[in-house]
């Protein structure tokens, strides 16, 4: 297995500081239905709302939040719409990762003279609240970054929301914040997108896989991570690499027609309750044999969790030089293979999981296979 090439946080030289991510926002065929899926099986809460009721009349969009989470649901109220043609491009997807910052005017007109492209100006909004400003660049794909100034609002999202709260119970289940994003990009534009994290926005290159570390018997993969300086933000960004079948990469590029965002990784403190709770729900989990947790104990050493606990919950565990981690990935979130979510509950590591990697991906193999698309 080849030697992964690490950088240890803290050394970037950020272009503008970023103080985490501010919100994620899909474009969805249904936003109504969507939101009702994240609060019955995730355990988000309402919060807000805009749409044709609050004056908006192109869009609905639907406010969710859970900890330092907050997932912003939009569908189209008419087929002429931007939404309504990236929903039948992609399928239900993330449109924007939205970081939070000091200065959105700062950090957008930095970006642009450091290369980045301009996707919407910026624009300070205001209400009895307060105001907010926001101005947004492209990244891979269709994905934008939005970059969002609130330290002068105090409402629920941001001014054209009004607070909603759902007529249903909500039970959270312990998701604390997002972890890292995962992007899925073309053969041959990972160095692409690194560089213009490194140029446009600071960060620094912090672990690098190659298709030795990232393989199967039939399929592999490329990935590299970037990070801001205080580590808040991580974009793992993964490009397929050769092998005897279609990746996963390639799957995900087919289904979503391009480039775009593969999984969100959310961060628990109680990852036995969570992935419980989210089983109960309904929620669907990949799977790895039962044989994976043969070696679990020579491999990671002791740990806190009991291990028939993970094996009955399918969860994997893996360590580094500054302790361990406990993941698990759900299946895609809808229809199309494409988003999805990964658990995790960080006991001191600061790693992915690379002791994970071959049996995720030979699970992942045996969705490809059961869609015909190995």
């Amino acid at each position: 297995m080849a030697t992964l090439t690490e950088t240890k946080i803290g050394v970037a030289q950020d272009a503008f500081p970023i103080k985490g991510t501010d919100h994620i926002e899909f474009y969805v065929g249904n936003a109504k239905q969507a939101a009702h899926y994240y609060q019955s099986a995730f355990g988000f809460e309402l919060v807000a709302y805009a749409g044709p009721e609050t004056g908006l009349r192109d869009r609905a969009s639907y406010v969710l939040q859970q900890g330092k989470i907050r997932l912003v649901l939009t569908s189209a109220l008419g087929p002429e719409s931007d939404i309504a043609q990236h929903v039948h491009l992609h399928g239900d997807g993330v449109k924007v990762l939205a970081l939070w910052v000091d200065d959105a005017k700062y950090a957008y007109y930095t970006a642009l003279e450091r290369g980045a492209k301009s996707a919407a100006l910026p624009q300070t909004l205001e209400d009895e609240y307060g105001m907010v400003t926001t101005a947004s660049i492209h990244t891979y794909g269709d994905t934008w970054h939005t970059f969002v100034e609130r330290h002068n609002y105090r409402g629920p999202f941001m001014p054209g929301y009004r607070p909603r709260r759902s007529e249903m119970e909500v039970q959270p289940i312990g998701l604390k914040y997002v972890d890292h994003c995962v992007g899925n990009v073309e053969l041959g534009m990972m160095n692409h997108w690194v560089q213009f994290y490194q140029e446009v926005m600071g960060f620094n290159l912090l672990v690098t896989f190659d298709d030795k570390d990232i393989s199967t018997e039939y399929t592999a993969l490329m990935s590299k991570v970037v990070s801001n300086g205080n580590g808040y933000i991580k974009f793992p960004i993964n490009e397929p690499a050769q092998g005897k079948k279609k990746s996963q990469i390639e799957e995900y590029l087919d289904f979503y027609r391009g480039a775009g965002v593969q999984h969100i990784a959310v961060a628990t403190d109680n990852i036995l309750y969570t992935v419980s709770e989210l089983r109960r729900r309904g929620v669907e989990f990949l799977y790895v044999p039962d044989t994976y947790y043969d070696t679990v104990p020579e491999r990671v050493g002791h740990i806190k969790e009991n291990l028939e606990d993970l094996r009955r919950l399918n969860i994997l565990v893996d360590r580094d030089e500054e302790g361990y981690l406990l993941q698990i990935f759900t299946k895609p979130v809808q229809d199309r293979p494409t988003v999805f979510y990964e658990i995790i509950q960080r006991q001191g590591a600061r790693s992915f999981g690379k002791g994970n990697f071959k049996a995720l991906f030979e699970s992942i193999e045996r969705e490809q296979a059961l869609r015909g698309t190995l």
